[in-house]
Parts: C-alpha cells; sequence; structure tokens
C-alpha cells in the first residue's frame, strides 16, 4: 500500500510541476535556515561543557555599589579564591586569570606582539580539563616566568609539540621557561588563549588586597554541594575580610558603610551560564547573548511555518484539481483513513526531496554563515550521528503539519457533489487562505520592521558623537620599546607632513575595561563624599588629539608645574559631586588602597563627557591625570596618501626601535571591533528574514498563479465587453493588497513591542519612528504586488477566445 502511495505522490508532483517546485524550494529553504539556526544554537548552547567538571565549576562575580556607581563585575579580590577554599569546605579547588596585556616574544631575529596572553595559578589543570601533550599539569606553572602555550603555538615557535625545557624572550629582557604544551582549546569556550603565564609571575598577585577587584575567579564545588548555600554565607565573608580594608581605609565599619546605601556583594555565576548570561565589567572576552539564541530559535521557527503555509495554501487551493480523483476513489471504496495516509504520504515525500536539497544548500550557505557568525560550525553527518533522526524528525514533523489539513480537507468531500463537479471552489470563499496569507504577511512585515531598526541602531552606533573623534586616528599599540625616546618620538612624528598631532598614554576610549578608584571630595576620605571613577594618565595633547573638548577651564599644559597635582573631570563625575563651580576645588585621590596614599589633587577643567564603554551603559565618571605613559601613541593625520603616511611613521619609528614590531590599528576600527557582536548578530538576522519573506513570496507567487487559473473565463468574458489589462490586473491584485494591510494592522503593534524590548538594552539608542511602519507597510505591499504582478498581467494578457472556446 505504502508503494503504491509513493508512485502516485510522484505522479501527482510531476504533473503540477510548478506547484511541487514551490512547495520544494520554500520547504527546502525553510529547512536550510531551520538546519543553520539550529547548529548555530547547539554551538552556542555547548559553551565550556567540554570540561569534566562543567556542572561543578562556578565564576566569583561582584555586585558593588559605592561612589554613586553601581558595578556588576566578572572579577573578584585578590585573595578571594584561596580564602573561599580555606574556610569553606564545599570549595574544592580554585583557580584565579588576570589578564595583564600581551606579551613580546622573540622568534628568530623577529620580534612577534602576542595579545592571547593570560596569568593563571598554578591550579589550572585541576578545574579546568586542559590536556597536556607534554609537561606534569601539578607543576607546570608553580614557578615565576613558567608558560604553559597552545599545541598551535608550539609547533609555531619550535615546530614541535614537544616543547617543555625551551624558553621564549620576553619583553627582550627575560627568558621564560615552557612547562607546558596543551591541546588547543575548544572554539566553544569563553575564554581562547595561546598563552597561559604562571600566576606567581605576577607580585600583585600576592598582595591581600580586599578592595580591589582584578582576577577573574573560579571555584569548583565538591559533588553534591549547593552553590546556593555557599552564596548564603559570602555577605559574613564580606564583614570579615572587606570590613577591615574599609575601616582602614576611610575609619568607618561595614555597618555605617551599608547605611549609607553602598554594599558589596558577590556570587556564583555558573561556567555554563557565562557565555550566554553573563555581560559583567571584567569579563576576560565579549559575551554572547541568550537573546540572540531566542530571536534566531523563533526565526527559524516562523520561517519553517511560513513554508509549512506555503504547502497548506497551495493544496487547498488546487483542492479543485484534486476533488473528482478523491470522488472516484470514495465511490470505489476507499476509507478516509486511506485518504488521509495519501495525503499525508505525498506531504512527507515532498519534505524528503526538501532536505534533500536543504542539506545540499547547508553545505553550500555554511562558509558565508560561519563567516558571518565567526563560528567553526561544521555539518558532518558522519561525525554527529545523533544529527540523522533529528533531521528526519524534522522532516516528519514539516510534512505532518504542512500536509495534516490538505489530507483531512479534501479526504471530507462527498463524492457524489464533486464527481457531478458541484465543489465550491475560489479564491475569495476561502477564509482559511486568506488567514494563512494574513499569518504569514504579518510576520513578513514584523521582520521587515525589525530589519529596519536593527539596520537603524546599528548605524546609530557608527554615527552617534561619542565625545571624541575617532575619524583618522592612527593608533600604535605597544610603544613601550621606545623607552626614554618616547618624547624624542612624538616630538618628531608630529613633524611629518599629514601628520596634526599625537599623543602618548596607555589610557584610550577604545582600549576597553579598567578598574575604577575611589576619589573623595573631602579631606577625611568621607565615603559619603566619594565618587568610584576610572583615572587615566594621559599627556597635555590628548584632548586636542583625539577632539575632546572642555565645556569649562583649561587643559593640562607643561607650562603649569603645578599642573603635575592638577585633574580633569568629565561631566558624569562633577555632577555626581554636586558641583556647581568645580574649578580650583580640591579633590582627593586614593592612589595605593594598600598604603592609604592619598594625592591632593585640583580640578582645572571639565571635559565633554565621551562613551569608552559599551553603548549600552549610560556615560561613567572619569578623571584625567598628567602623567608619562608611553603604552600607545594615536596619531591625528590628515592625508590621502595613507600607506605612505603609514610607511613614514613606520620608519621613523624602526629607526627609535629597531627590531621592535610596528603594530597599529585605526581608532575608528577599534571602535567597531567593540559592537562587532551586535554587527554580526544583526546582518545575520536581517539575511534570515529576507529569507522569510523569500519563501512568503513563493506561496503569494504560487496562490497568484492559481487565482488567475480559476478565473480565466471570468478574465476572458471581462475581456471581450472592453476590460483592459490595467482593470484586470488591478481586480486581480486588490484581494491580495487587501490582505497586506489587514496584515499590516497585526504586525504594527507586536512589532514595535518586539524592537522596543529590544532596544531598552542600549543606553543610547535609535528611536521607533512612525516612518518604518509606513515604509514596512510599503514595502510589504510592492514585494506582493511584484510577486503577484507577474501571474496577473500574464493572465489579462492571455488570448479571450482560448479561455471561452469551450463555453
Amino acid at each position: 500500500m505504502l508503494r503504491n502511495y509513493i508512485k502516485i505522490a510522484l505522479r501527482n508532483l510531476w504533473k503540477s510541476k510548478g506547484f511541487s517546485a514551490i512547495n520544494i524550494i520554500g520547504l527546502a529553504i525553510g529547512l536550510a535556515t531551520c538546519l543553520l539556526i539550529m547548529l548555530f544554537v547547539i554551538d552556542e548552547l555547548s559553551y565550556d561543557r567540554y570540561n569534566k567538571k562543567a556542572d561543578r565549576i562556578y565564576r566569583v562575580d561582584g555586585d558593588i555599589k559605592f561612589g554613586g556607581n553601581h558595578f556588576i563585575l566578572a572579577v573578584a579580590p585578590d585573595p578571594m579564591g584561596s580564602t573561599l577554599k580555606k574556610d569553606y569546605p564545599q570549595v574544592e579547588q580554585y583557580v584565579r586569570f588576570r589578564d595583564n596585556g600581551g606579551l613580546l616574544l622573540k622568534k628568530g631575529n623577529e620580534n612577534v606582539q602576542e595579545d592571547k596572553v593570560i596569568y593563571a595559578d598554578s591550579t589550572l589543570f585541576d578545574v579546568f580539563t586542559l590536556p597536556l601533550l607534554d609537561g606534569d599539569p601539578q607543576t607546570a606553572l608553580q614557578t615565576p616566568n613558567s608558560l604553559v602555550i597552545t599545541a598551535t603555538t608550539a609547533r609555531k615557535y619550535f615546530n614541535t609539540t614537544q616543547a617543555v625545557g625551551r624558553t621564549l624572550l620576553v619583553n627582550n629582557r627575560d627568558n621564560y621557561k615552557i612547562t607546558g604544551v596543551i591541546k588547543d582549546i575548544p572554539a566553544q569556550s569563553h575564554f581562547t588563549y595561546d598563552f597561559f603565564v604562571s600566576m606567581s609571575t605576577l607580585e600583585e598577585s600576592r598582595r591581600n588586597n580586599w578592595v580591589s577587584n582584578n582576577f577573574n575567579t573560579y571555584v569548583v564545588l565538591k559533588e553534591g554541594s549547593d552553590p546556593k548555600k555557599l552564596e548564603v554565607q559570602f555577605d559574613a565573608l564580606i564583614d570579615k575580610y572587606v570590613g577591615p580594608a574599609v575601616k582602614q581605609i576611610m575609619s568607618i565599619d561595614m555597618a555605617e558603610f551599608k547605611k549609607s546605601g553602598n554594599y558589596e556583594k558577590q556570587y556564583l555565576t555558573p561556567l555554563t551560564s557565562i557565555h550566554l548570561y553573563s555581560d559583567k565589567t571584567g569579563e576576560l572576552a565579549p559575551n554572547s547573548s541568550i537573546q540572540y539564541v531566542y530571536i534566531f530559535s523563533a526565526i527559524a521557527f516562523f520561517i519553517l511555518l511560513i513554508a509549512c503555509v506555503n504547502f497548506m495554501n497551495l493544496s487547498t487551493a488546487r483542492s479543485a484539481n484534486r476533488a473528482r480523483e478523491v470522488g472516484v476513489r470514495k465511490v470505489l471504496g476507499s476509507l478516509k483513513a486511506n485518504l488521509v495516509k495519501q495525503f499525508l504520504t505525498e506531504s512527507i515525500l515532498i519534505s524528503c526531496i526538501a532536505l534533500v536539497l536543504a542539506l545540499a544548500l547547508t553545505f553550500i550557505m555554511l562558509p558565508t554563515f560561519n563567516h558571518l557568525a565567526a563560528k567553526e560550525i561544521k555539518l558532518n553527518l558522519l561525525a554527529t550521528p545523533w544529527l540523522l533522526p533529528i533531521l528526519l524528525a524534522m522532516v516528519l514533523v514539516t510534512g505532518l503539519l504542512a500536509g495534516s489539513y490538505p489530507a483531512f480537507y479534501l479526504s471530507s468531500f462527498k463524492p457524489i457533489q464533486v464527481i457531478k463537479g458541484k465543489l465550491a471552489a475560489g479564491f475569495k470563499t476561502s477564509w482559511l487562505r486568506s488567514g494563512l496569507v494574513v499569518f504569514q504577511f504579518s510576520i513578513s512585515i514584523i521582520l521587515i520592521i525589525a530589519t529596519i531598526v536593527i539596520y537603524k541602531q546599528l548605524n546609530f552606533i557608527q554615527s552617534h558623537k561619542t565625545g571624541f573623534n575617532r575619524e583618522q586616528v592612527l593608533v600604535l599599540h605597544s610603544t613601550l620599546p621606545l623607552g626614554s625616546k618616547a618624547k624624542t618620538f612624538r616630538e618628531e612624528v608630529v613633524k611629518i607632513s599629514g601628520v596634526e598631532n599625537a599623543t602618548m598614554t596607555g589610557y584610550l576610549p577604545t582600549n576597553g575595561w579598567r578598574n575604577d578608584n575611589p576619589v573623595f571630595a573631602d579631606p577625611t576620605l568621607d565615603q559619603k563624599k566619594a565618587v568610584s571613577m576610572q583615572t587615566w594618565d594621559v599627556d597635555d595633547q590628548y584632548l586636542a588629539t583625539l577632539g575632546m573638548e572642555l565645556t569649562t577651564g583649561r587643559n593640562f599644559s607643561r607650562e603649569f608645574l603645578t599642573d603635575s597635582s592638577a585633574i580633569i573631570i568629565n561631566e558624569a563625575a562633577a555632577k555626581m559631586y554636586g558641583f556647581t563651580d568645580p574649578i580650583g576645588k580640591n579633590l582627593y585621590y586614593l592612589r595605593d588602597i594598600g598604603n592609604k596614599n592619598v594625592s591632593v589633587l585640583h580640578v582645572i577643567g571639565i571635559v565633554k563627557d565621551f562613551n569608552f564603554t559599551s553603548f549600552r551603559q549610560q556615560v561613567r565618571p572619569l578623571a584625567l591625570l598628567l602623567g608619562e605613559n608611553a603604552g600607545n601613541t594615536a596619531i591625528r593625520i590628515n592625508s590621502t596618501n595613507i600607506p605612505h603616511l603609514v610607511a613614514q611613521i613606520e620608519n621613523l619609528y624602526n629607526k627609535m626601535a629597531p627590531g621592535e614590531p610596528f603594530n597599529y590599528t585605526f581608532m575608528d576600527e577599534d571602535f567597531n571591533n567593540l559592537y562587532r557582536t551586535e554587527q554580526r548578530m544583526g546582518i545575520i538576522a536581517i539575511s534570515f528574514s529576507a529569507l522569510a519573506i523569500l519563501i512568503a513570496c513563493l506561496g503569494l507567487f504560487g496562490l497568484a498563479a492559481y487565482a488567475a487559473e480559476q478565473r480565466t473565463k471570468e478574465i476572458g468574458i471581462r475581456k471581450v465587453l472592453g476590460a483592459t489589462v490595467s482593470n484586470i490586473t488591478t481586480m486581480l491584485s486588490k484581494d491580495f493588497l487587501k490582505l497586506v494591510i489587514v496584515s499590516a494592522v497585526i504586525a504594527f503593534p507586536l512589532a514595535w513591542w518586539f524592537m522596543h524590548s529590544w532596544l531598552q538594552d542600549f543606553a543610547y539608542r535609535t528611536t521607533i519612528s512612525w516612518w518604518v511602519f509606513i515604509m514596512a507597510g510599503v514595502a510589504a505591499a510592492l514585494i506582493a504586488v511584484f510577486t503577484v504582478s507577474f501571474q496577473t498581467i500574464r493572465a489579462a494578457l492571455m488570448n479571450p477566445v482560448k479561455s471561452l472556446r469551450n463555453e
């Protein structure tokens, strides 16, 4: 029986090649999109699960309110890990990470700047699953100046993974010994470093500083331990260890500290939640967001649903063509159940054919998708045997979902009526098909609006005034090798034609996260008059080079000897202090919290607020201090021949720092990199939205063709009576346009709600203007008109003699 069903199904598919092609192509695109998104979602959900202890590993995060600021931190105080292990039996082990910048390594005669460097405790291998190819996990990171490197890195520097015992010259000064080689870290990890330096190399790692949060700290809990029960005890831990430090610095106890509205809390974040649920200050790397998983999953669901709706629409629209077949089968004794099975078999067969095409489309689209998503996703049915059952289940569900209504609808026809040709059919009488078209275009309009809003927000980020001019600023990274020649380099570089100005600093708005420091407005270090802010050492050319403006006061100047104790604060800081006339006011900066080293600084200027954190956050308080720091050199250029100018700057640098790498970027590129995830996800969402609209158009094209076919005789009569091509085209198109209008009425409020919710994540965001909805509605109408116009014009141009010859 099944063989007969398949044979009949193939015959019907071949008989209606056009409609079959629309169904198969639509389903194939839908299945391919679903498969791509499913692979993306599986990849996102698999982060950090390669660790054998993944379900017991937690990061110690912070929630701090102080100095008018609220911080959600991915870092903890220096001694947090060791104290948790010492004081709490639930803690099996801990490890700390500290990102302290890159290393300059010697490879032969070449200097190589490596940035994927992290400092780690010797307990690294007790916490994370990082298999060693060479070396002892117990001793690999115990001694200072020890390095554990990945296999790829070992081959890069030594042409072998057996590199233990070798040395690398670091910063042209120290020899670091290779003590371990690990397998390359999986891509599905929230950290991907090539170099692990022993934590004992850092002097600050041995401090007992409870008021600075600098270390990403992870703990492994013992089997059966409840993280919530451990978290409950953290308040007592803060009182015990942070309390004395607060007392030492501000001469108040924790009760008074909390009474003023300040607090410090610690909590545990599961390792497997970091990638999708953590966007805190001090992350090791930018994470993704569960929002994208939800958004893309919803898009996949709706795309597949639109493809299924196409199938249902076209199948029920063509019901009159299959009616006589159903009538004859029923007269010959076929049961309703047998007819349902036949039509469902036909539907599942179409899904199977679509799956084959979808797999081919997925293989074709996967490289482009990986490039857009910055992923390394692979589709290998042999390597992932669990994927095939999922695909087969997807085909079965799709076939049943798409074919269920047509199957039951067609099998319900009464044989006498259909054989006599009394079955009522037509576009206008099918409220269900109209409803399904409205559903399709409602989703399409929502996706069009979402696409426009996403594009507007991405463009807003690119064009929003950040408070500094990032265009045509060349950034030289790590100019520390210039040493005592740094000042001379800056003086010489501004003499090059095409260079307007230059500044040397370790602090640029595009550099990412840095620690905050308390700056007090009272010499007694009264916490009520403290503002927690970032403090940057800059030179007197910083503001001019980056195009920053002062609202009041003056810039730093070497002519004023007292400027060594001067400070410039931003508008956000001035507002938090409550200053109406800040110029000349004294501020008290706690440079070294441990030794209570306080600097008295006088305010000489207020700089306009500029963004130095994500647009998801408001501008925070900031202080600029006059100081020497050659960490980076930012050079403002004005030249039409940028390659030639860069070559001149490189030549000058090579003369003053021979053999040192000349690493540079442009500040606008660095700025864009801060929002690379949003840009990637936005482009992917726009692409998938376009595919959804394409599938909806395929269905509309098929329905228009069928509507024109059903009204062939009516069109012939109207033409005989004098109707023009435009009259007939309008007549056939207006029914579809009415449905688009209804779709717009449904889609507009839903789209506004979805996109308004999405934009709330950004402190600085675009507006959802009224014209967005008008544009989306007009676009949907034009898409509908262009989609049906081919069929309607074709029908209108048909010779009426052909359509009426049998009447």
